[in-house]
C-alpha cells in the first residue's frame, strides 16, 4: 500500500513533465510553422484577404441600409485584412470602413479600438485626420462614448495639426457645437443665414 502511495505521485509529476516538455515542443513547432507560413504565404493571403474585403465593400455600397449581417461582414473582412496586412497602404483605410460601420450597427466600442489603432499605428497616413475626427464625433456624441473634454480636444489636435484642411474648418465649427442641444444649434445655424 506504502509502496503505491508513493508511486502514484511520482508517475504524476513524472506525467506533468513530459506533457510540459511535450507541450513546449508543440509550441515551439506552431510558432515556427506559423512564422514559415505569415512570410511564405504573406502575399497570397494578403491578396485575398483584400479580394474578400473589397468583395463586401461593395456589396455595402449597393445597400441603401447597411443589414446586421452585412455590416458583420464587413468588419471581419476589413479587420482580418488591416490586422494581418498592416504593412499595406490600405490597411488604415479599412480601419476607418470598419469603425463607420461598426458605428452604423452601433457597435461603438469596434469604432473607438479601430480608430485608436489607425491613429496610433499609422502617423503618417494621409488621412489620419479623418480618423482622428471620426473619434472626436464618437466622444462628441451623448449616446456614444459622450465625453465632451476628450472630443474638444481631439478637435482642438486637428485644428493645430492640420490647421490648412476642411477637417479643421469641421472641427471648429464642431467646437462651437459641443455641449448644446440639437435645437441650439438648428437656431445659431439660422441667425447667421440671416
Amino acid at each position: 500500500m506504502r509502496f503505491s502511495a508513493f508511486l502514484i505521485p511520482l508517475f504524476l509529476t513524472a506525467l506533468s513533465c513530459s506533457n510540459n516538455e511535450q507541450s513546449q515542443k508543440e509550441e515551439q513547432k506552431t510558432s515556427t510553422d506559423t512564422d514559415q507560413r505569415l512570410a511564405k504565404n504573406y502575399f497570397i493571403d494578403c491578396k485575398k484577404l483584400f479580394t474578400d474585403a473589397r468583395q463586401i465593400d461593395s456589396i455595402l455600397l449597393k445597400q441603401n441600409e447597411i443589414d446586421p449581417k452585412s455590416a458583420k461582414q464587413a468588419i471581419e473582412a476589413f479587420t482580418a485584412f488591416a490586422y494581418y496586412c498592416v504593412s499595406d497602404t490600405l490597411s488604415p483605410v479599412f480601419l476607418i470602413k470598419t469603425a463607420q460601420v461598426a458605428k452604423s450597427i452601433n457597435n461603438i466600442p469596434q469604432a473607438k479600438l479601430v480608430l485608436d489603432k489607425c491613429i496610433a499605428d499609422y502617423p503618417s497616413f494621409n488621412n489620419r485626420v479623418a480618423a482622428i475626427f471620426l473619434l472626436a464625433q464618437l466622444y462628441d456624441e451623448p449616446s456614444y462614448l459622450n465625453n465632451e473634454n476628450e472630443a474638444k480636444k481631439l478637435y482642438q489636435q486637428i485644428i493645430d495639426e492640420y490647421p490648412e484642411s476642411d477637417w479643421a474648418q469641421s472641427a471648429k465649427g464642431a467646437i462651437n457645437f459641443i455641449g448644446k442641444s440639437d435645437e441650439e444649434i438648428m437656431k445659431e445655424i439660422l441667425q447667421k443665414k440671416k
